[in-house]
């Protein structure tokens, strides 16, 4: 009886192979505030981006508002950038709007006739060139881009694109603009995909608002407007600052925020990433506290999520219908059959969080630049992390 326990044993925990072995680590999780409260004499940052480069540098990226923390004030873009995977950060340079000022705040504060809003910095890695092309928009009204091919140290000149958007008139009469905000991607034949969403109510309001995206074929030198990809009306509630990650047979997922009842996230898909949306629907296990999420596509083939993990609930533990949840708990969500299900979730913050943005390292490690209190943090973890109990 000991020989065939002692038979029955080895066979069943059989030592994984040398390379099997190699595939394993151990949970990783890693932490540290890249725009720290107060830092450079900055009232609040906010709005965070993050990729990595073809060379391997990251890029994280914000709104430094600079006198307080609402979206319409004086505020710039600034960068960091780190060159050992996100552990330690260079200095921050101001990236964003470095051209003729734009002044003028629609919210007829007093002095905002003399503020210039910079807002929704949104990066793209052309994968194909190396470079890395910047688009931002100046008081929700203008679109500009501009490209560094030095992995970030300096950024050309920048041009005006808003005339991509004038497209979108057909449908919406818009009054604001933005892009992302977050990061755009790279489909395999090389296009160039930015998330947008656009409001077409009174001047400088953000809504009712409706997310659709622009597109380049020719890395960055022109951009077009795609198709609306989620529009306002019917059962969706003024979709915005949505976000995109590739499938694994090519088609191009959009999640957008909205103010629906049932406070869920929104989702299309496309096979181009600009036209012939599909119908969107509200994804059960995507919870919508009204808040920027993240999203990428990891090289093992997972889909990874960030947001806060939230509802607006009644006294009864109940959802209230088109409520706001609270900006906590921000929790990272996996998927490996494309966005149907995501079974396996992990707080990466219990307290107060919002906006977010993944990337990915090349060696599989993953970024979150994450709004934590009255910080933007950064995580480095594995999959492993996740995963684990």
């Amino acid at each position: 009886m000991k020989y065939i326990l002692k038979l029955l044993a080895t066979l069943l925990f059989v030592p994984l192979t040398t390379e099997a072995a190699s595939e394993r680590s151990e949970p990783f999780l890693e932490r540290c505030a890249v725009f720290p409260p107060g830092f450079n004499g900055i009232a609040r940052y906010r709005i965070p981006g993050i990729v990595v480069t073809t060379k391997g540098t990251v890029l994280a990226y914000c709104e430094a508002r600079k006198n307080d923390s609402k979206d319409w004030g004086e505020i710039e873009v600034q960068l960091r950038r780190s060159t050992d995977g996100g552990k330690t950060w260079l200095p921050a340079q101001h990236i964003a709007h470095k051209a003729d000022r734009i002044e003028g705040n629609p919210r007829k504060r007093e002095g905002g006739e003399h503020e210039q809003t910079v807002n929704n910095p949104t990066a793209i890695v052309d994968r194909e060139t190396g470079a890395i092309e910047f688009l931002y928009c100046v008081n929700y009204a203008r679109c500009f881009s501009m490209r560094s091919t030095d992995d970030g140290a300096t950024w050309s000149t920048p041009l005006e694109i808003t005339a991509s958007f004038e497209p979108f008139r057909k449908k919406y009469d818009w009054k604001v603009i933005a892009t992302g905000p977050g990061h755009g991607i790279q489909l395999k034949g090389g296009r160039l995909v930015v998330p947008i969403w656009l409001a077409y109510g009174g001047i400088g309001d953000h809504g009712p608002s409706a997310c659709g995206t622009i597109f380049s074929d020719d890395h960055g030198r022109t951009w077009k407007a795609g198709d609306i990809a989620i529009p306002n009306g019917d059962d969706f509630d003024s979709p915005n600052e949505s976000i995109l990650a590739t499938l694994s047979d090519g088609r191009v997922m959009l999640v957008a925020r909205n103010g629906s009842k049932p406070n869920r996230k929104l989702v299309a898909m496309s096979a181009d990433g600009a036209t012939d949306w599909s119908h969107p629907f509200f994804h059960e296990a995507l919870w919508e506290p009204r808040c920027m999420a993240g999203l990428i596509a990891h090289p093992s083939g997972a889909l990874l999520f960030s947001n806060p993990h939230t509802l607006p609930l009644d006294k009864a533990g109940k959802d209230i219908p088109g409520g706001k949840g609270k900006r906590e708990n921000l929790t990272l969500k996996l998927s490996r059959d494309d966005g149907k299900t995501w079974p396996i979730s992990k707080t990466l913050e219990p307290g107060k969080a919002a906006y977010s943005d993944l990337a990915f390292l090349p060696d599989g490690k993953v970024l979150c630049l994450f709004e934590r209190a009255d910080s933007i943090d950064c995580a480095r973890f594995n999959l492993e992390w996740i995963e684990a109990p």
